[in-house]
């Protein structure tokens, strides 16, 4: 006669599925956090200039410190980028930028900004043509007096601010 030794199944002691559970969920949780970020968040100035411009580069940090969020093309060639914005050639500066519907030339002040989005005027932007000493991004020992006009498509300008007077 032959016996059979039989085995009795082993009983699951709930520790392997409980780690299992466990493992489980980790690995979901760890997936739906990496997979379900913030949305990055929009630019409020979104600047084109020359990636070699230094004065273009202190606007934007005079930007920054502002408070503004800013996100910064580097463009070789920028006259496409001043037709396409609409800046007229006796306007034109560095370095344009786009803030909510309006084009900003040049060094623009940042309270400037801030005021024209406040009163939100029906104008295709503001500018500060040149280059003018002791504006944003072109601080120096010397404050030349410049204004900040703004410009309709067809070209018309008003002064918008006056600056180092």
């Amino acid at each position: 006669m032959t016996i059979k030794k039989t085995t009795k199944p082993r009983e699951s002691s709930g520790f392997g599925k409980l780690t299992i559970w466990l493992l489980a969920g980790i690995t979901l949780a760890a997936g739906s956090m990496l997979f379900s970020q913030q949305p990055a968040r929009a630019a409020d100035v979104v600047v084109y200039k020359s990636p070699t411009c230094g004065c273009c580069k202190g606007w934007v940090s005079h930007l920054q410190g502002n408070g503004f969020f800013v996100e910064v093309h580097d463009q070789r060639d920028m006259n496409p980028v001043k037709a396409e914005l609409g800046v007229p050639r006796h306007l034109q500066s560095c370095h344009t930028a786009k803030v909510g519907d309006y084009v900003i030339e040049g060094h623009v002040p940042a309270n400037d900004i801030k005021r024209l989005l406040e009163e939100k005027p029906a104008i295709a932007g503001l500018s500060a043509p040149g280059m003018p000493m002791g504006s944003p991004g072109m601080e120096g020992p010397r404050k030349d007096p410049y204004d900040v006009l703004t410009f309709q498509r067809g070209g018309k300008t008003t002064v918008y601010s006056r600056h180092n007077q």
